[in-house]
């Protein structure tokens, strides 16, 4: 069960020293997009399954329905919100930060139109759950190599340091509440958004683990 009580992200022999690393070994910068790639494809699979987005999808889509926004100027702005609660976190900016915007974005973008779309519902559920399971691992891997969050998962990192509480319970929390601001600003709400609210916490803290684990394991 501790697989789900990850309080920290661990720090490994391929770790960068810190997040301003510019020049990081060429080993952790190759995990770093190995583990964003895998975070894209898994974010693919949860939209091609049509089961639902994901909580700040439908969070950008309700902040669209009242500004009139599209809902890629939408999930633009509410990044640079986000990285403003940064400042109370003391969470710093780094390499990873600049690269989970492209990287994902070109993941999400190569690999959709490859992706099989469910005829059935339970193979959309199905598909929803996998993606939601290699998100977890990409980020740990990308967080694990300690080149700088991207704004969400920085939210997360921050909150946690200063809560102290499980990695799992504080992604829960703050996707639960993304999804409730977002259904009350009219956002549409899927299966698989409840299971991304529910499941990417536990997800991510199985994605530590794992890597912090293998990572010893090879030393």
């Amino acid at each position: 069960m501790k697989t789900f009580f990850v309080k920290s992200i661990p720090i490994v022999s391929w770790s960068s020293d810190h997040a301003l690393n510019f020049r990081p070994r060429t080993l952790t910068l190759c995990i770093l997009c190995a583990g964003l790639t895998i975070f894209g494809i898994g974010d693919a699979l949860l939209i091609a399954s049509g089961a639902g987005n994901s909580p700040w999808t439908v969070f950008s889509q309700g902040v669209s329905e009242i500004t009139g926004w599209s809902i890629g100027l939408a999930t633009f702005v509410t990044s640079l919100a986000v990285l403003f609660f940064w400042i109370p976190l003391k969470q710093k900016l780094g390499m990873g930060t600049i690269l989970n915007a492209v990287i994902i974005s070109i993941a999400i973008e190569f690999s959709l139109p490859h992706l099989p779309l469910p005829g059935s519902y339970a193979l959309q559920v199905v598909q929803a759950g996998f993606g939601i399971l290699l998100i977890g691992l990409g980020s740990g891997l990308y967080l694990i190599a300690n080149l700088g969050p991207g704004p969400r998962d920085g939210l997360m990192t921050g909150l946690q340091r200063v809560t102290n509480l499980p990695v799992a319970r504080v992604r829960t929390i703050i996707e639960v509440t993304m999804l409730f601001l977002g259904w009350l600003l009219g956002g549409t709400l899927g299966l698989g958004t409840l299971m991304f609210a529910f499941g990417v916490g536990p997800a991510v803290s199985m994605g530590l683990w794992l890597v912090n684990y293998f990572s010893n394991r090879s030393t």
